[in-house]
């Protein structure tokens, strides 16, 4: 098998060869950004320089320096996927190097963030949620809005703060406002949050009985810097898991001061005749009552209205 010299010489001494090489030299150099490199850099690229680089000039414009024509990063066809090319200078040299495009930065942005959000059993919707997104058309949404943003803006780890309980129909958005909190949360303060789905989450739980894992999931729960708890109501309510599950999480949270947020078809006065009745029809309201009490420490009530972001 000859070697890669052998092979470039015969190539070099085909006539026909020879001519496309001097033609695609030609529209090499003729090509606005190399054009606009050769300026920019004027008296300081050699002829020697150029003829020495053509390969590096040939990959630069090989590759595609435009991310609006890649509908997705995983769909980038250069060489390295999220990386446009930039000629260089370097050491007497014409070099290509890579940088992040936009959709890159931009990815991993998100995923810097993301790793500040710990989530159970949520929608990838509400974990993508923004304050951006949220919409302020109906006013409704503005008041719980503002506070959720004065919350990010006024948190300090290790400062008392309540946190909200959001209420309000189906669909008006108070789980993906708890998102967005998460969300902005991570990217302007770099604190850890965690998204908790009640209804699965007490189901886990149960679960969790036959292999003895239910005190480590409650202690990765309880003491999270700041607490998400969502759809509180929808469950179906037994003692065990508003007693041994939820009563333990806000005890420990109000004894700490640890921000902890809800949301919830039901206003407090619904809730709290919700956790009064377990599945068996027993009726406890001095449980229940104790519930609240750690609830209303821990957050102030916001009502959502509007129509149905789902609809």
């Amino acid at each position: 098998m000859e070697n890669i010299n052998e092979t470039l010489r015969k190539l070099s001494s085909n006539p026909s060869f020879r001519h496309r090489y001097e033609e695609m030299k030609q529209e090499i150099i003729a090509h606005p950004d190399i054009q606009r490199f050769l300026d920019n850099h004027r008296g300081e690229i050699t002829k020697d320089m150029i003829e020495k680089s053509w390969m590096k000039l040939y990959e630069y414009l090989s590759q595609e320096k435009n991310c609006d024509h890649c509908e997705s990063l995983s769909q980038c066809v250069n060489m390295m996927k999220g990386y446009v090319p930039e000629l260089v200078l370097h050491q007497g040299n014409i070099e290509v190097r890579y940088k992040r495009c936009r959709k890159k930065i931009l990815e991993d942005e998100r995923n810097k963030t993301s790793k500040f959000i710990q989530s159970m059993h949520m929608p990838k919707s509400i974990l993508q949620a923004s304050f951006g997104d949220f919409s302020l058309e109906h006013s409704g949404r503005m008041i719980a809005f503002e506070l959720a943003d004065r919350f990010v803006r006024e948190y300090e780890p290790g400062k008392k703060m309540k946190g909200l309980y959001l209420y309000g129909k189906f669909g008006v958005g108070k789980s993906y406002l708890l998102g967005a909190i998460a969300n902005q949360l991570a990217d302007m303060k770099q604190v850890s949050s965690m998204i908790v789905y009640i209804p699965e989450f007490f189901r886990e739980m149960k679960e969790s009985l036959s292999d003895h894992s239910t005190g480590q999931k409650l202690e990765a729960v309880k003491s999270v810097p700041v607490l998400m708890l969502d759809d509180i109501g929808a469950e179906t309510m037994s003692s065990w898991t508003r007693d041994e599950v939820l009563g333990p999480i806000l005890q420990y949270r109000m004894q700490e001061d640890l921000p902890t947020f809800f949301t919830s078809n039901f206003n407090y006065d619904e809730l709290q005749y919700h956790l009064s009745y377990t599945q068996r029809g027993e009726e406890e309201k001095l449980k229940a009552a104790r519930i609240m009490e750690r609830i209303k420490y821990l957050t102030a009530p916001v009502q959502i209205e509007g129509p149905n972001q789902r609809a």
